[in-house]
């Protein structure tokens, strides 16, 4: 069988970063995480293969390795699969407080036991490309989990649970890796420690009931794909009657003319390609408006022209990024005769240097000759 590439996996390309390879790591380890997907053993497999690419490319080392020589060079490196392996934990505690609202050790979780759902959950927001620039305010239609009452969320008939056979109760069971021993949520009881006999018929043993609310949210300008924004007290409710967080992820769509990247916006000027001998004032949109580009004399194809502050404000610093305007050559596609021959005149007045290629093949046809007389 072809095993599929680390960098298809994560669906990055072989140049990217590691913010870009840590950026996607995140996003695919949290679509598969096992407690987003209990009992499918296919989001499972996913999630193994995710970590195991994740941590072959995170190390500059191993990434060299698998470059040149692929899996097979990787032997004996002490590559891990499944779970976590060599993963970078600071990218799994993110992924984790991201999810739980909480962390590891000391910090808080936002996932009780015996809760059937998390209390946080994200879902993804799809902006304008205006929206995300200068920012907006939105009314959100969305669903949450509340307890059964029939049930007291535990999904069993008149809350009646017993305890779970396969981790006798306490929700996880031990998995060893090579050397090391690590907690993994019992696949039995999904963390609960309990199993239902009889299932309720109100809520048909999901141990909840959805309810529909409207958040409105204030967006603020300068956010990006992948930004996250939380609302607090719009997640699912517990059985506590308090609601955990709803958590945004946002997803701008492109535009026409400008390309973002960071806080720098980019746009491409057609020139004719006498506007870029002769020089010329030209106007070009700005995201404010619209402004005067003096575009000097001899421009070359792909020049750019630089403005500081006219770019997109830093959600984080509040600093504005620069509007960086490309030139774009434009050739004509015909000429008539008259054109033609005012062409070859031009061409004709510019004596050798009109024909750049003579003077720098000339001493290339020479040695070219000279190899195949011998």
């Amino acid at each position: 069988m072809t095993e599929m590439c680390y960098y298809e996996v994560l669906e990055v390309s072989r140049d990217c970063s590691g913010s870009e390879l840590k950026k996607a790591y995140r996003k695919l380890a949290m679509k598969y995480h096992p407690d987003r997907n209990p009992d499918d053993k296919e989001a499972e497999d996913k999630f193994k293969v995710v970590n195991e690419a994740y941590q072959v490319l995170s190390d500059e080392e191993k990434r060299s390795i698998y470059d040149r020589y692929g899996k097979e060079g990787l032997e004996g490196q002490g590559m891990g699969r499944g779970g976590f392996g060599g993963a970078n934990m600071d990218d799994v505690m993110d992924m984790f407080n991201s999810m739980f609202g909480g962390g590891f050790g000391g910090g808080r979780s936002r996932r009780d036991p015996s809760q059937k759902y998390a209390l946080d959950f994200e879902i993804e927001l799809s902006l304008e490309f205006h929206e995300a620039v200068f920012g907006c305010k939105k009314d959100i239609d969305m669903t949450y989990k509340t307890p059964c009452e029939d049930c007291d969320g535990t999904g069993a008939k008149d809350a009646k649970v017993a305890s779970c056979d396969y981790c006798g109760g306490q929700g996880q069971v031990l998995m060893r890796q090579g050397p090391m021993q690590f907690a993994q949520t019992c696949p039995k009881c999904h963390g609960q420690g309990t199993v239902i006999k009889e299932a309720c018929p109100s809520c048909e043993g999901e141990g909840y009931h959805v309810k529909e609310d409207t958040v409105t949210l204030t967006i603020p300008a300068g956010v990006d794909t992948g930004n996250r924004l939380r609302a607090q007290g719009y997640g699912n409710e517990g059985r506590n009657n308090q609601r955990g967080d709803l958590i945004f992820t946002f997803v701008v769509k492109e535009d026409e003319n400008f390309v973002r990247n960071g806080s720098d916006i980019y746009i491409e000027v057609p020139v004719f390609f006498t506007q870029a001998i002769l020089g010329e004032t030209l106007s070009i949109p700005t995201l404010d408006g619209e402004m005067e580009l003096e575009l000097k004399k001899g421009t070359l194809d792909k020049e750019q022209y630089v403005f500081p502050g006219e770019g997109v404000v830093d959600v984080h610093s509040g600093q504005k990024g620069r509007l960086v305007a490309q030139v774009k050559m434009i050739l004509p596609k015909k000429v008539n005769e008259e054109q033609k021959e005012l062409l070859e005149k031009l061409q004709e007045s510019y004596g050798v240097e009109s024909r750049p290629h003579k003077s720098t093949f000339e001493g290339a046809f020479d040695r070219v000759k000279s190899w195949f007389k011998n």
